[in-house]
C-alpha cells in the first residue's frame, strides 16, 4: 500500500496571524509538523501543499519537499485532492499544518485503518479527557462495533441519560483517503450537518462515504491561538 502524507499549509489565519511561520525552537510551525511526519515509517513521500509563495520560499530554503497549490481551495481536503491528481498513491494522509504534536504512532494507526478495504476514509480518536467531554472545541465521535464512524459532534455524545458514564472519544483531525473518496468529496455541496456543526467530515457521512476510526492513546494539540502555541512550546520542551 503506497501512502503519501500531505500537509496543507496556508499563511492566512484569523485567530493566530501567520501561524504557519511562527517559530517553535527556531523552526517554523509547518517545519515542526513536516519533520515529525517525515520520521514515520510506511510513507512513500511527505510533502507540504501551500498556496503561499512565502511558505514555499521557506520550504525551499530549508530543503522541505513542497508544492504550490491553488489559492481557490476552501479546505485542506481540497488541497490534498489537487496533490492526488498529480501524485499516484493508494492512500493519501492529510496532516494539518498546525498539528506539531503529531507522532509516528498516529500515522501507523491510520495506515492500519486503511488496510481495511471497506475504509474509504480513515481518521483517529483518543479517549476524551474529562475537560474535553463538554467542550465544544473538542469534537467527539461515536462508532459502530466495526470501528465505522456513526457521527461526529461538538456536543457531548453519547448522551448519558441514566448516569452510566459511557466512554467518550475525542476526534483527532488526521485523515487518510482513497482517491475515489476525494474525487467525490470535491463534487459535493456543503452538507446540512456540516454547516450546523462546522465539521467538514460530516459531508462524507451524509453522502454515504464510510469513515473508519482507529483508536490511539496519544492525544494531539492543534495550534489555533497564541495560548495553544505557548502550550505546544512547553510540551515539546522548546521554551
Amino acid at each position: 500500500m503506497k501512502a503519501i502524507a500531505v500537509i496543507p499549509a496556508r499563511l492566512a489565519s484569523t485567530r493566530l496571524p501567520r501561524k504557519m511561520l511562527r517559530e517553535i525552537g527556531g523552526i517554523p510551525l509547518i517545519g515542526v509538523v513536516y519533520e515529525a511526519v517525515r520520521v514515520s515509517s510506511g510513507l512513500a513521500e511527505v510533502l507540504i501543499a501551500t498556496d503561499s509563495e512565502e511558505i514555499m520560499s521557506v520550504c525551499r530554503a530549508r530543503g522541505w519537499n513542497a508544492q504550490m497549490t491553488s489559492a481557490a481551495h476552501r479546505s485542506g481536503t481540497e488541497r490534498v485532492h489537487e496533490v492526488a491528481g498529480r501524485e499516484t498513491a493508494d492512500v493519501y494522509i492529510n496532516v494539518q499544518g498546525d498539528e506539531p504534536v503529531v507522532r509516528s504512532e498516529h500515522i501507523a494507526t491510520l495506515l492500519q485503518v486503511m488496510e481495511n478495504p471497506a475504509a474509504e476514509v480513515g481518521t483517529l480518536m483518543t479517549p476524551a479527557a474529562e475537560v474535553d467531554v463538554a467542550n465544544p472545541n473538542a469534537v467527539k465521535v461515536v462508532c459502530d462495533l466495526t470501528g465505522r464512524a456513526l457521527y461526529f459532534s461538538r456536543a457531548t455524545i453519547p448522551f448519558d441519560r441514566d448516569g452510566t458514564r459511557p466512554r467518550y472519544f475525542k476526534h483527532l483531525g488526521l485523515y487518510a483517503y482513497r482517491k475515489p473518496a476525494l474525487d467525490r468529496f470535491v463534487t459535493l455541496p456543503e452538507s446540512s450537518l456540516e454547516k450546523s456543526e462546522r465539521l467538514e467530515q460530516l459531508r462524507f457521512l451524509e453522502n454515504g462515504i464510510s469513515i473508519y476510526v482507529g483508536e490511539t492513546p496519544h492525544d494531539s494539540v492543534g495550534v489555533d491561538t497564541e495560548e495553544d502555541l505557548q502550550r505546544v512550546i512547553k510540551i515539546l520542551g522548546k521554551g
